[in-house]
């Protein structure tokens, strides 16, 4: 490969994660790489040239994909610009399907490598979505246990090498990172990465959790959101901690957590956690529609099991949360069980190493 410039597309803090990572196990195998990305903080920490940040690509909810319609198709002007600029021989596309499926078309038509890191959900609904990746993306790696053979449907071979939120956990407990939260129990609050599921769901959150007093309220909070407006959701007496969740998972008893790559990350902690989901009423009555998988939350997915308990919409109130929580800090066997299925989870999800297994496949394709 004579050109070795790379440029990476994703759209949200966990793909700007686990694309970070890679590009840290790509740069120890050859570090004759030049990347330009699309990216966040991870990315840039990784000296990779990033051109546009995730704060500005996230719309989450088919109202909010509408209503930022015009912003959504200038930024789709922009990245084939930047791409032709940069004249990359890969493109590696990171979740966000929106966008990087109709990336991956115009850089197939382009001659561009294209390799997608991280399957769009597609198991879970658009399935029609699978012609698109067929025809478009030259390479696919997946992180979660179940996508090939969900693949293996339509006769599209996939990678497979584990998932790297093993190798990120791993990397945090040998830091030796710690975070001085005092001796009283942690109830922590994971509530997004997107402003809008945060205004949503934080007042909900805190409301269920303030009655549980022998614990103190911890909010995981982004360093993309400005701390002013988690103050003027959560007033001054709740600790905010920002850009240091693990730190906060690693002392939590307990979590209350938005459905994402938070609810992974908080089992790979061994914390008991209640799972919370609400979107605009209308976003919702469409997802109920197409979205075709029992469990929202990665870790019932994975297990294919109930062990986490998930409240969807109407049943994420102050009353179903607090419910859930006197649950898991009152009844010992509830909480016990619940961290037994997180070590058959892990074992679900293979070895550590990942992002290293990921990094020599993709050298040896491109």
């Amino acid at each position: 490969m004579t050109n070795k410039r790379v440029f990476i597309i994703c759209g949200e803090p966990s793909g700007d994660l686990h694309a970070a990572n890679l590009v840290n196990s790509l740069k120890k195998k050859d570090a004759s790489f030049t990347f330009k990305a699309w990216g966040g903080d991870r990315l840039i920490a990784e000296q990779v040239e990033v051109l546009k940040h995730v704060k500005d690509l996230s719309f989450m909810g088919f109202v909010e994909v509408l209503k930022h319609f015009r912003t959504i198709m200038r930024n789709f002007k922009e990245c084939k610009a930047a791409l032709a600029e940069f004249d990359p021989h890969t493109i590696i596309l990171v979740d966000f399907p929106g966008f990087n499926l109709r990336i991956a078309k115009w850089a197939k038509e382009q001659k561009i490598k294209v390799v997608y890191y991280i399957s769009p959900q597609i198991w879970a609904w658009k399935q029609g979505r699978i012609h698109q990746i067929k025809k478009y993306v030259d390479e696919m790696y997946c992180i979660l246990p179940f996508e090939p053979s969900f693949y293996e449907r339509f006769q599209y071979p996939v990678h497979y090498f584990g998932h790297p939120l093993l190798d990120e956990v791993k990397k945090f407990r040998d830091s030796g990172n710690t975070l001085d939260l005092g001796d009283k129990p942690v109830l922590a609050i994971l509530p997004g990465s997107r402003m809008q599921e945060v205004r949503r769901k934080l007042p909900v959150m805190l409301k269920a959790a303030q009655s549980f007093t022998a614990y103190q309220l911890v909010i995981a909070c982004t360093t993309q959101i400005p701390e002013s407006f988690y103050k003027t959701l959560a007033g001054e007496k709740v600790r905010l901690v920002f850009g240091r969740t693990y730190e906060v998972l690693n002392q939590a008893s307990v979590a209350i957590v938005t459905s994402g790559t938070a609810t992974l990350e908080t089992a790979l902690f061994r914390v008991p956690q209640v799972v919370c989901y609400k979107s605009n009423w209308l976003s919702y009555l469409i997802a109920k529609q197409v979205v075709k998988v029992k469990y929202i939350s990665l870790v019932n997915l994975i297990l294919d099991a109930p062990l986490v308990k998930e409240l969807i919409q109407h049943e994420c109130t102050v009353e179903r949360i607090a419910e859930e929580l006197h649950l898991l800090t009152q009844t010992t066997d509830h909480s016990t069980v619940m961290v037994k299925g997180y070590d058959t989870l892990i074992l679900c999800l293979g070895e550590s190493g990942a992002s290293e297994r990921i990094a020599a496949s993709m050298i040896e394709t491109f």
